[in-house]
């Protein structure tokens, strides 16, 4: 790195636009140090402005050189659309962050933003710009000022360039902000109130009425000025105001990740505003200049996170995922006698349809199809048996883990009652019981209605559901002492996956109010009659989450291990009723013998290991994303253990019994558990 006697020996005024862009970047990098010590970096700025204010003629080529470097770039790119997507779709967001992250930037450009990304490119920058001294702000404005182009130096009366930048960037902001208020997918969706203010009718007008008052007298702070900024910052109030009444109808009405997107830019460009006439107006606008480069600085280390991105723009959507999920996950939560009994008949009821689903699959594998075209069908029967255990109004067990963990997630939320701990105590050990009747009553009848199916395939057709040669591979495969576990956990990432795609496509459902046309539309209901077209509708509106749920479980458990093993990676499913299906079917292929087969009892053992990681798996990730969309941040997870390890060691049969009178607090009026 060249000391700054070689930076200040190479500068030339006359340089070309690259060179002139390079050697900012080298001044920047000889400042920035090791990027560790703020105080290193303000004593090195001290040192050049000391070093110039030595060296008048120094001086007077680095003014020279920064009206050269000004008068190139467009600096309004930077303080008005630094930060903003050229486009309003978070698609094409993503694609722009994407392409910016893995594609160089180049020095040799006339965009202020890009070359300020490379020149203020670590997020160390904002916090030395942060720290930055009245006495060095006023030195580096007495060094860079200069006259707005076609202006001479005039004291107090004369717009400066900065002035003219700034006055330019809040009309370009404003125009923004004013064009995004009257676009269809915002206004419609404002409440009636917002929508009779007009706050964005007059926001261009309030503007040019301070742009005029700062023109006409630029050093002048007068009542005229004064009046003109408070109506132009109460017209920004009510534009986001009125902005803000979108979430509400987006909270009722579900969620679109594009209009969150736009909202927040349009929420980010009056904050930008603000920022912008602070530097303009304010008594220290030296202060203002830096916080607002310090601000770009933390933008553009944000503008190159994909993760930042999603993150901002989903958290509505995952919230709105997590109370739907909620909603349904209460339905499975057994809390009395009656309710664990109703829980045991509709998971048997479940486990006894899941063998016929077993049969299924076997039938498939014999018919010899291409690894994806027997992934295919075996997720079709898989999703067509889940849809019917759906209309059955019975149970799947793990279905329940990924709508339950929401339901427990919202319990956390009011902690700060003294009672809190206990009553999630409660929840923990109805869940616990509750999942443990449902994987009982699975497991328990698919295994005997798997065997009966079996030997009447035998009797009536001469063979077994499968040979002797293929009930060994069942064995083999579900042998606790294979990769049974690691399979298991990663069919709990797709019961998880499974659960996120049916509440996104609920959203989606309630956003276009697929229900409503469905009702009224004229040509459903010229073809239906309106009384079928309300029961369709209103059954669609019922079942369109437990639709998309099991159909994309079904496929996924059919398709991701065709497309893993042609990927090389070799990952299979592990669902535990089907396994325990697959189980019952070896057992009958291979007669009374088997019982002496040490391979079945490996296999019997892997049975609760893949029900406990199917579960565990599927409702701890579950739990993570509701918490983060109920904004759960500071839980006191050892006192929650604490309590729940209590409740454990002093009532131990509640995590598999419950109690013979209802439990305090129950919550009524819920529907029967099991029910989708």
């Amino acid at each position: 790195m060249p000391d700054l006697a070689e930076l200040l020996n190479d500068l030339d005024p006359q340089a070309g636009l690259v060179e002139r862009h390079l050697w900012l970047i080298a001044l920047m990098d000889w400042l920035r140090g090791d990027a560790r010590s703020v105080p290193a970096t303000l004593a090195r700025l001290e040192l050049l402005l000391d070093a110039l204010q030595a060296r008048p003629d120094t001086r007077l080529r680095l003014q020279a050189w920064w009206t050269q470097l000004l008068g190139a770039l467009d600096g309004t790119t930077l303080l008005a659309d630094f930060g903003f997507s050229s486009r309003s779709a978070f698609a094409s967001e993503f694609s722009e962050r994407l392409q910016r992250k893995l594609l160089p930037a180049t020095p040799e450009t006339s965009d202020a933003s890009t070359l300020f990304l490379l020149v203020l490119s670590k997020g160390f920058d904002a916090q030395w710009l942060s720290a930055l001294s009245e006495a060095t702000l006023a030195r580096l404005s007495a060094l860079l000022q200069i006259p707005a182009p076609g202006q001479a130096p005039a004291g107090q009366s004369a717009l400066t360039h900065w002035q003219g930048l700034l006055l330019e960037a809040i009309t370009f902001c404003t125009s923004q902000v004013r064009a995004a208020g009257f676009t269809p997918e915002l206004r419609q969706r404002m409440s009636a109130p917002a929508r009779q203010s007009q706050a964005f009718h007059d926001l261009a007008r309030d503007f040019e009425a301070v742009r005029d008052s700062f023109l006409a007298s630029p050093g002048a702070d007068n009542a005229e000025r004064q009046a003109a900024l408070r109506r132009f910052q109460e017209r920004l109030d009510a534009c986001r105001q009125a902005a803000a009444s979108v979430y509400t109808h987006l909270d009722e009405h579900g969620i679109s990740v594009n209009l969150v997107f736009q909202l927040r830019q349009l929420r980010e460009r009056v904050l930008r505003i603000r920022s912008l006439l602070n530097c303009l107006v304010a008594p220290d606008p030296g202060h203002s200049t830096a916080r607002l480069l310090a601000h770009l600085v933390t933008v553009g280390q944000s503008r190159r996170s994909l993760r930042a991105l999603i993150d901002a723009n989903t958290s509505m959507l995952a919230a709105k995922v997590a109370e739907r999920s909620s909603e349904t996950g209460e339905h499975y939560i057994t809390r009395t006698v009656p309710e664990y009994r109703d829980m045991l008949r509709k998971a048997a009821g479940g486990g006894a349809l899941t063998a016929i689903t077993t049969w299924l699959k076997f039938s498939i594998m014999a018919l010899g199809l291409s690894a994806f075209w027997g992934g295919f069908w075996a997720g079709a029967a898989y999703a067509a048996s889940f849809i019917v255990i759906q209309l059955l109004h019975l149970t799947l067990a793990t279905k329940q883990p990924a709508m339950t963990a929401p339901a427990m997630a919202a319990k956390l939320k009011d902690l700060s009652d003294p009672n809190a701990l206990e009553v999630f105590a409660d929840e923990v050990t109805h869940l616990v019981r509750s999942q443990v009747a449902a994987v009982l009553g699975n497991v328990l009848l698919v295994v005997p209605v798997v065997v009966v199916l079996s030997l009447a395939l035998q009797i009536s057709f001469g063979q077994p559901m499968i040979t002797a040669k293929e009930a060994d591979y069942v064995l083999h495969s579900l042998t606790l002492l294979g990769p049974s576990a690691l399979f298991a956990a990663f069919t709990g990432v797709l019961l998880f996956s499974s659960s996120i795609i049916a509440g996104w496509v609920e959203n989606w459902f309630v956003l276009n109010r697929l229900d409503s046309a469905l009702r009224f539309n004229p040509r459903v209901t010229a073809r239906l009659g309106p009384a079928r077209a309300a029961r369709w509708a209103a059954f669609a509106r019922a079942n369109v989450s437990g639709f998309a749920a099991n159909i994309s479980l079904g496929f996924m458990l059919g398709l991701v291990p065709a497309i893993t093993g042609f990927l090389g990676l070799g990952l299979e499913v592990r669902h535990v009723t089907l396994s325990a299906g697959q189980l019952g079917a070896a057992g009958a292929a291979l007669g009374w013998e088997v019982l002496r087969l040490p391979e079945l009892w490996w296999a019997v053992a892997a049975i609760p290991v893949i029900g406990a990681a199917n579960l565990g798996v599927s409702f701890y990730l579950a739990f993570r994303v509701a918490l983060r969309a109920h904004n759960v941040t500071d839980v006191a997870r050892g006192q929650v253990s604490a309590a729940i390890g209590r409740r454990w060691r002093e009532v131990p049969l509640s995590f598999f019994w419950p109690p013979s009178s209802p439990p305090t607090g129950t919550p009524a009026g819920l529907p029967p558990p099991g029910t989708p």
